[in-house]
């Protein structure tokens, strides 16, 4: 379905992004695996592609650097000519109250979910109207939707990139290249499964589906998206959550 595409997946080393990284590659795309903490998990992401008879290469470099964004994707671009499926996945959280956040935490955040998106599809932009095709895919949340206590600049982070996600539709859509967004619920990752099962318990309770997700629910959402099958959805937020936001 995606053979011969080069898709660029930002924060693929683990979770939902390894998920998105393995999903696209089983249906054939060369897949970029980006990452900015740890080259061994990473690895392990690629491991799984090659194991599951994908192509893949990782790549490491921080979304919120613009240079060595720019730099990256130019690379990627030179070496594979073209960039068909951009996957904006990179994020981090400095949860806290907002009366104690600091400037430092609420920055931080919107320069690595929102900053960082904003540098990437700035250049694939420019690769993919030349091409007059690709898919851009932003994961957002259901917290950039109802909004989340504790996560006030991650929620607003969130929330910016649907709407960056709804502009850039628009500005690209006559070179039939699509833009849409995917905002995962509570997701079965290694972040909640450190959380206290109480914690979970009551998450659950706020689900109508009563369960968390898994990471390759979300992968399954951007694969279609990434597909011809969705050539004529562009500007959509799609909600894998269980019911939490409807």
């Amino acid at each position: 379905m995606l053979q011969d595409k080069i898709a660029l997946v930002t924060g693929a080393s683990k979770g939902i992004g390894r998920a998105i990284a393995v999903a696209l590659a089983k249906e054939g795309a060369y897949v970029v695996v980006n990452y900015n903490g740890s080259k061994e998990h990473a690895l392990n992401t690629c491991k799984l592609i090659e194991e599951a008879g994908g192509a893949c290469e990782s790549m490491c470099f921080n979304v919120a650097e613009e240079e060595a964004t720019m730099e990256a994707m130019k690379t990627i671009v030179e070496k594979y000519g073209s960039l068909d499926i951009l996957v904006n996945n990179a994020g981090i959280t400095r949860d806290g109250l907002l009366m104690r956040m600091s400037d430092d935490d609420f920055e931080a955040v919107l320069d690595v979910n929102l900053k960082g998106a904003f540098h990437t599809i700035r250049f694939a932009s420019k690769q993919m109207l030349k091409q007059r095709n690709g898919r851009i895919i932003n994961i957002s949340s259901v917290s950039g939707i109802i909004g989340n206590a504790g996560q006030a600049n991650y929620s607003a982070s969130k929330a910016g990139l649907i709407g960056l996600t709804k502009a850039t539709a628009r500005e690209l859509a006559s070179r039939r290249i699509t833009v849409n967004a995917v905002a995962p619920g509570f997701i079965e990752t290694d972040m909640t499964d450190r959380l206290p099962d109480a914690v979970k318990e009551n998450a659950c309770k706020q689900i109508p589906l009563g369960k968390m997700g898994r990471p390759e629910d979300i992968a399954e959402a951007v694969v279609f998206l990434a597909s011809d099958k969705a050539a004529y959805i562009t500007g959509q937020v799609l909600c894998v959550d269980g019911g939490m936001a409807m």
